[in-house]
């Protein structure tokens, strides 16, 4: 008896589909193992991606299913996290003891891409991932002042390598540390593709499940650079619903799949203004062209973000929005963000590079 109606819980289960994953959680062998005894239903779950928060809302769902199946009269369930290394371009080799590494990048300047970035770094923190962030818009860095470290120096470690600093509970490396916030970067492409990778390698990293890449915009040098030397895991693309930004994000996101990168999805920003004053709602970039896009690329819209003036106040004053209103519709929003991302990127190949050492054969 016990036996059929587990397997009446299991189909239960496959009828579930994770609004973060976009797929039953039997699909995304997130179910560890579960138990019916005298009418006891224990269910365990692992997801791939950090739900410190989240998992208090997919327990209570997963009891409401459950609960509802003819026979069970009691259920116990337990959600848990392991985040892994995912499979990167080529044949290339971890950074250190970083697990993942997301590229947040846009086809133009000025849609919102570092206040993104930022914030979905600082989300991924909240829901329990070690995270850091790398500021790699040479010519225009704004992770400094975004997370309040703006005058702040890295410390160096045997003159060869630097401490990232700290902001809000995440890991931050960016050219704006060793230069005055004023001082132009007036260096052509060679210089700022070396200055990237000496950014990435020379930082002393910790043990991250995720390094954020807050990337300039277009497809340049700096893309380029990224794509050839340094393993990514996933790439979102930000863009706002008018033409001429979706024009562009097509280009990032058709530059990520050349080079062989997994495009985990599309956020659409300033998706509708909000009025400061009365709350009135309008889509002045348009409406609708994240979603067209996401379909047209079969890639997940991973959320609409509104413009707001307080995601700006926020951020210009170094307590982005999560930080800043962390129970708010708008933080929540950029939560969301971030889960399905992770949990995007959670379904992918796994990489195993990092368990294999380096075999070095010496002649003596």
């Amino acid at each position: 008896m016990s036996e059929s109606k587990k397997e009446d819980l299991i189909e239960a289960l496959g009828q579930f589909k994770d609004p973060m994953l976009g797929v039953s959680l039997d699909e995304a062998k997130t179910i560890k193992a579960l138990h019916f005894t005298d009418g006891r239903a224990v269910l365990e779950i692992e997801l791939g991606f950090p739900a410190k928060k989240y998992a208090a809302e997919l327990k209570a769902s997963l009891t409401r299913l459950l609960g509802r199946m003819p026979g069970v009269e009691s259920v116990e369930v337990s959600v848990t996290s392991k985040i892994v290394s995912h499979a990167v371009q080529g044949n290339l080799k971890p950074v250190g003891k970083i697990k993942n590494i997301i590229a947040v990048a846009s086809g133009k300047g000025g849609v919102g891409k570092s206040t993104t970035a930022v914030n979905v770094a600082l989300a991924l923190a909240a829901e329990g991932a070690s995270v850091g962030i790398l500021d790699a818009d040479i010519y225009g860095p704004s992770q400094p002042r975004m997370l309040g470290l703006s005058g702040q120096r890295p410390e160096t470690v045997d003159n060869s390598s630097m401490k990232p600093l700290r902001g809000h509970g995440i890991e931050c490396m960016s050219i704006g540390f060793l230069i005055d916030e004023e001082q132009p970067m007036v260096w052509r492409g060679p210089m700022v593709t070396q200055a990237l990778s000496q950014l990435i390698s020379d930082t002393r990293w910790g043990e991250l499940d995720y390094l954020i890449v807050d990337m300039p915009p277009g497809t340049g040098d700096i893309q380029l650079t990224l794509s050839q030397r340094v393993p990514v895991s996933g790439a979102i693309i930000v863009t706002t619903p008018q033409d001429i930004a979706l024009l562009d994000a097509r280009k990032g996101l058709n530059m990520f799949r050349k080079v062989n990168v997994n495009v985990l999805g599309i956020v659409e920003n300033m998706s509708t203004h909000i009025c400061s004053q009365c709350g009135h709602v309008e889509a002045i970039f348009g409406s609708g062209g994240g979603s067209r896009m996401a379909e047209q690329f079969d890639v997940p819209l991973l959320g609409r973000l509104p413009l707001d003036i307080s995601i700006r106040e926020e951020t210009d004053a170094g307590k982005p929005s999560v930080i800043a209103a962390p129970e708010s519709e708008i933080a929540t929003g950029y939560r969301n963000v971030a889960l399905r991302a992770s949990a995007v990127l959670s379904l992918a190949a796994r990489s195993y590079a990092g368990r294999f050492p380096n075999i070095v054969v010496e002649n003596t």
